[in-house]
């Protein structure tokens, strides 16, 4: 195992022992050094921001953008602790709204698909999911040194969330027999990590959404939901100071294929009813956004920024 592996885990293993308001108090600090030094991922972040809040000054912009690191930092803090948490605690940092059309879903042996965007805790979600609605199941890129990535799946396995990786053969199959059985899939779509993504409307703007959502559900007959998140605080006596809102919003309806457009056609118009969604809840929680990439396509388009 290389040395920058053995660091990391072990920096992931002692996170896991500190109490956890310091442990809040250091990540929100190392955001804000990060947000102080304004580098390209804190541009990047204001930069799509920007898109939410397009009448935000300078000085509201920037605000923001603390606003959104610390909450990227929660979102990571919370995701190196979560294997340590009871369910009880799981279970009291978790508010939700609409599940009664996906528990009927899941219920019916239908399974379901969520298109996710990167907004609040994903991995909360999951982990709660997994406990209280059905087996999960999500897809990620492999990330390096490989013990990192095997530390990131197994870490998960313990969540009950499997994880399948993005790139290497036999994921959409393996998707296909876990919504056959019943499980929910949930799949982060609000960046197109393969560059074969479908056009949308984000924002107002020109993007790409991943495909796999809509693809899926129609390959399977499984509802499409698009679910959003965000942090809130959460009451004295709670079990933590923050917890996250889950909404799953209303199936997308599946439109009826022409033989025009095909099955291409549904794929796309389902994927812009998701982002739709998605963009909503990006204008009324823009700090819960956590996207330091680029994401439209004016920006994909633009040369490489300086470090």
């Amino acid at each position: 195992m290389s040395l920058a592996a053995r660091a990391h885990l072990a920096a992931w293993r002692a996170l896991r022992l500190l109490p956890e308001r310091p442990a809040h108090a250091v990540f929100a600090l190392g955001a804000d050094l990060a947000w102080a030094r304004r580098g390209p991922g804190v541009r990047r972040l204001e930069a799509n921001l920007r898109r939410a809040r397009p009448d935000a000054d300078e000085r509201a912009l920037r605000a923001l953008s603390r606003a959104g690191l610390r909450s990227y930092a929660r979102y990571w803090c919370d995701a190196f602790r979560m294997p340590s948490w009871s369910p009880q605690r799981l279970a009291g940092t978790v508010t939700t709204q609409g599940l009664e059309p996906l528990r009927a879903a899941l219920a019916d042996g239908r399974g379901a698909v969520a298109f996710l965007g990167h907004l609040g805790s994903w991995d909360h979600l999951g982990a709660w999911g997994a406990q209280h609605l059905a087996p999960v199941t999500t897809v990620a890129e492999r990330l390096e040194p490989p013990e990192v990535y095997e530390a990131f799946v197994a870490f998960r396995a313990r969540l009950g969330i499997t994880v399948l990786p993005l790139t290497g053969g036999g994921t959409f199959g393996a998707l296909l027999r876990s919504l056959r059985a019943g499980g929910l899939v949930a799949l982060l779509a609000d960046r197109d990590l393969t560059r074969t993504g479908v056009p949308v409307t984000l924002l107002g703007e020109p993007a790409r959404a991943a495909a796999g959502p809509a693809a899926l559900a129609l390959a399977t007959g499984a509802p499409l939901f698009p679910v959003t998140c965000h942090y809130e605080r959460l009451p004295a006596g709670a079990p933590a100071r923050w917890g996250v809102h889950l909404r799953a919003h209303p199936a997308v309806p599946v439109p009826e294929r022409t033989p025009e457009g095909g099955r291409a056609a549904q794929v796309a118009a389902m994927t812009q009813a998701c982002a739709d969604v998605l963009s909503d809840a990006v204008r009324a929680h823009p700090q819960d956004w956590h996207v330091l990439q680029r994401v439209f396509d004016a920006d994909l388009e633009a040369p490489a920024e300086p470090s």
